[in-house]
């Protein structure tokens, strides 16, 4: 099975984690796979290129079919492998409701902190005002005080209750994403407490990013 599976990606990227972290909860392993390097531009690589026009990353391919989006790859891998591996979608309407809330959300709390982190990168230097960086720092501030409340109201230690779920696979990167940029535990320690439970998730663990670990933290968010 996972033999016919081939997922090109790069370190660091939540929506690359997402896919793999789905892999390793499914037990799909020996998958075909090839790193690329965000920084040297392989992204934009021909390789790359054939499987996903836009020379994004990640770019998966199962047999004749191809997902290039995180959402559409990890859905899928759950829909044809309900059975091995972990469920991933909850039986509970009430955590099934909540898990696709979640889930989708994540997107937004991921678009904040790239508003954020590559302001400099993403907008010309003649273009840049530092007001609208506050701005974007504010925005981003709001956000996580969000999910700190959701997770303070959550009804069971995961995004969406009592169980691991895509809603986790979704967010969990978006938020190891920012402890990873300076990130402040002692503000927020729902999502610290949330973080911690599940770094060491087999799953998680196992696909951590190796730029990460080759490489101390950031401090880009330590005023947030």
């Amino acid at each position: 099975m996972a033999k016919e599976m081939t997922l090109l990606w790069g370190s660091g990227s939540p929506p690359c984690w997402r896919v793999m972290i789905v892999l390793e909860e499914k037990n799909l392993k020996g998958y075909n796979q090839k790193l690329f390097s965000f920084e040297k531009g392989e992204h934009k690589s021909s390789q790359v290129m054939e499987m996903n026009p836009r020379g994004q990353l990640p770019a998966f391919k199962h047999n004749n079919h191809v997902l290039n989006e995180s959402y559409a790859a990890c859905f899928y891998l759950e829909s044809q492998y309900q059975s091995q591996g972990n469920k991933l979608i909850p039986e509970c309407p009430a955590e099934k409701a909540m898990m696709y809330q979640r889930m989708f959300e994540a997107n937004t709390l991921g678009q904040k902190t790239v508003d954020v982190i590559y302001y400099n990168w993403r907008v010309p230097e003649a273009e840049r005002h530092d007001s609208a960086l506050k701005r974007n720092k504010e925005t981003l501030t709001a956000e996580i005080k969000l999910w700190e409340g959701y997770m303070q109201k959550a009804s069971g230690p995961f995004v969406a209750g009592k169980n691991f779920s895509l809603a986790d696979v979704m967010v969990f990167p978006s938020v190891a994403y920012l402890y990873r940029s300076g990130f402040c535990e002692e503000r927020y320690p729902k999502l610290a407490a949330y973080y911690n439970s599940l770094k060491d998730r087999s799953s998680i663990k196992t696909s951590w990013p190796p730029t990460w670990l080759e490489s101390p933290a950031q401090d880009l968010l330590k005023d947030i």
